[in-house]
């Protein structure tokens, strides 16, 4: 009571001032809002902005703390110092050694992108004069997910600054801005530092301080093998499924990111057309390219062949997709927001998510971009909805009058 009662003493001092907004925030966050209404018919409710970007945050620390054993895991297994684990309960993978490893890696991801972003969003809110938006909670906790473990920290710190700028505070902030701003993040580190977001040295811890070096740690992932006809690279469906494979420390386990799914969706916080669709939609294109190799209309010695020879659904267990599909192609800000809206909205991003992946094995990942891409046409999605909505009540209308 000794810090609530303290809190509540600077808030009502500092209440008007420019610093008030910041006060407010930390407040606000520590403890829940003790203003009542007065006058006038309110919903009480026990969701806010704030506990809703929680629970999106609750669904992915299991990805986070697997994420850490599996930075580990990957670079002991590199090493040689360690034997590859056999299944989700390995006794080689869920070792102390490889959480030191995982804690020392990706812990200043997270503190690094929390830092940055909510310093950011304060000094916003402070000359602006507005509230402290809670919407970086939930950026903040993707963008570690969906980065490569050694990314240098700098780097990290100039895309989170770009990405809460120019993604969302430009926009008007939280509510108001048109692309997803982890996904913002991670685009800018792409096309800004694309080699320290791509090739089979930038997946495992200490790949890329030993790159050129005859002890040099190859961290390829799945898609980087099949994109250059390598194959899966000796893992099988399991360690797809379960996530025991190199990649963005988050993205890996298909197993804990449905958990995730289920969750947000038990919840109502994810939209589970969005996640359906985007399933229906990956499948389907997925379904194509088996069917052109069956077909015999692409040679094994085409450069993508590895991509297309994939089963169909494999395409689900790797690479990002499963991450993006659930915990940014839902996201309520950016996504359609019509039910109709949301099942064209879905589809289409699993659809051309797998359509990047394979004809481009440069870059042998298309869920961000498509998201992204959808995230600029799905306004567009609602209006031509909602227009065929009111058409369909005035065709209806006129009937009834006639």
């Amino acid at each position: 009571m000794g810090l609530k009662n303290k809190l509540h003493d600077l808030k009502v001092k500092y209440q008007g001032k420019k610093m008030a907004p910041a006060f407010n925030a930390i407040h606000t966050f520590l403890y829940a809002p003790n203003e009542t209404t007065h006058s006038g018919s309110h919903i009480r409710g026990a969701d806010d902005l704030k506990r809703t970007m929680n629970t999106v945050i609750m669904a992915m620390v299991p990805c986070l703390i697997f994420g850490m054993f599996n930075a580990g895991y990957q670079h002991n297994l590199a090493l040689g110092e360690i034997a590859k684990s056999v299944g989700f309960l390995g006794e080689t993978f869920w070792t102390m050694d490889n959480l030191v490893v995982g804690l020392w890696k990706v812990l200043p991801l997270v503190v690094v992108s929390y830092g940055v972003g909510l310093l950011i969003e304060f000094i916003f809110a402070v000359i602006k004069g507005h509230e402290v938006e809670e919407g970086y909670l939930v950026t903040g906790m993707l963008v570690p997910l969906i980065v490569p473990v050694d990314i240098p920290l700098w780097m990290l710190a100039v895309a989170v600054s770009f990405g809460v700028v120019i993604g969302k505070e430009v926009f008007g902030g939280t509510g108001m801005n048109i692309l997803n701003p982890a996904l913002t993040i991670r685009a800018f580190l792409f096309f800004a530092y694309p080699t320290w977001m791509s090739g089979d040295k930038v997946w495992v811890h200490g790949a890329v301080e030993r790159a050129g070096t005859p002890d040099a740690i190859s961290g390829e992932t799945i898609l980087g093998g099949l994109a250059q006809n390598k194959g899966v690279l000796g893992y099988d469906v399991m360690d797809m499924f379960y996530g025991i494979i190199p990649g963005s420390v988050g993205e890996t386990s298909a197993l804990l990111i449905l958990l995730g799914g289920l969750f947000l969706v038990f919840t109502k916080i994810g939209s589970w057309r969005i996640m359906l669709s985007s399933v229906l939609g990956a499948l389907v294109m997925g379904l194509i390219f088996n069917w052109v190799v069956d077909a015999d209309v692409i040679t094994e010695s085409s450069k993508f062949y590895g991509l297309m020879s994939l089963p169909f659904w494999h395409h689900l267990l790797i690479g990002g997709f499963a991450f993006g599909t659930v915990f940014m192609a839902t996201d309520p800000v950016t996504a359609s927001q019509t039910n109709k809206g949301k099942w064209i909205y879905g589809f289409l991003i699993g659809f051309i998510s797998i359509m990047i992946r394979v004809f481009n094995p440069a870059y042998p990942e298309g869920v961000m971009l498509a998201i992204l891409l959808m995230n600029v046409f799905a306004p567009t999605i609602d209006h031509y909805v909602v227009q065929a909505n009111v058409k369909k009540r005035l065709k209806r209308a006129k009937v009834k009058t006639a």
